[in-house]
């Protein structure tokens, strides 16, 4: 017996992220594109922006009011900071309940939807169909941070270095190739919103410094942790090694990894472990491709989980 696919619908479609979103539903057995919507697009043919995907959709614009008439089983909200609470808002006064997941920061702090950092928030997993994805740098940081937050004496210091494509594809300073050339252009260096995420949902304080480099793709947090008591560096590899056992999308490497090579690649890495003599303090290095661990792979991770299918269909691993 064919199971019928379920119709995904992707809000926001223009980004570097809707981009990759659409390869991983092209490529997957149980899903199928319902609409992809873009107002700068509108009426373009997807497979003429995204050559992975070979069907005859065309981008449309469709108001936010119209999205619940489109019967998708899955929406995803690819959208601006600020803009997804009135598409959740038409799904509510429609009474229509479809997968919501939102890949904005707007619903990050909301308890009433499920966070999906998977290998953390996997055992809070209750059915919920409101999802939130978590941030690029968030990630990175969670997944350094995590497997010590009961030994830690000091709120962890986290220097994150991305690409340029985590600012977007409206121009800016931080997404402009001539104003990052030779350039590490700091920014938003206390309270920016992924040092508020990841002390949420760690129920530990840390603090973030981001900057852009002038690569494309690809993110890298070097984290400082203060311990409450001496650590050997083999101790503290096993301990992260059985924190993420299994884990395919996050791997524990010996030595600090590299974001050339993590870049385009569907997994995390964590490594370094570099520990004073004293062993109170290890330095930790996450990387990431700001696009897929840190955006799209990891939607795919939740919609595949809400669906009730593999968590790693159409992921290649």
């Amino acid at each position: 017996m064919v199971t019928a696919k379920k119709r995904i619908g992707i809000v926001g479609a223009r980004g570097h992220t809707g981009a990759e979103l659409i390869k991983l539903v092209a490529a997957h057995p149980s899903l199928e594109l319902a609409y992809v919507s873009s107002r700068e697009l509108d009426g373009q043919r997807v497979y003429e922006q995204v050559p992975e995907y070979q069907g005859d959709l065309r981008y449309s614009s469709p108001a936010h009011e119209d999205l619940p008439a489109l019967d998708a089983d899955v929406v995803v909200l690819a959208l601006p900071n600020g803009k997804a609470s009135v598409c959740v808002g038409a799904f509510d006064k429609a009474g229509k309940d479809p997968v919501i997941v939102d890949l904005s920061a707007d619903y990050r702090f909301d308890n009433g939807w499920h966070y999906g950092l998977p290998e953390l928030t996997r055992n809070k997993w209750r059915g919920e169909r409101r999802i939130s994805n978590p941030g690029c740098y968030a990630t990175a940081i969670q997944l350094s941070v995590a497997p010590l937050k009961d030994v830690l004496a000091a709120p962890p210091v986290c220097f994150g270095v991305s690409g340029y494509s985590g600012a977007g594809t409206t121009p800016s300073d931080k997404n402009n190739p001539e104003k990052l050339r030779d350039n590490l252009m700091p920014y938003s260096l206390t309270g920016h919103m992924h040092e508020k995420e990841a002390s949420r949902h760690l129920g530990v304080p840390v603090e973030f410094m981001p900057h852009v480099a002038p690569h494309f793709r690809g993110l890298t947090v070097t984290t400082n942790l203060y311990l409450s008591r001496p650590h050997k560096r083999e101790d503290m590899l096993a301990l992260f090694r059985h924190a993420y056992a299994g884990e395919k999308l996050v791997r524990v490497v010996d030595e600090a990894p590299w974001v050339s090579l993590v870049a385009g690649k569907h997994y995390a890495e964590v490594g370094g472990f570099a520990m004073s003599a004293d062993g109170k303090r290890v330095v930790i290095v996450a990387t990431l491709d700001n696009l897929l661990k840190g955006a799209a792979t990891q939607a795919m991770q939740n919609i595949n989980r809400a669906i009730g299918v593999d968590e790693y269909a159409s992921i290649p691993l």
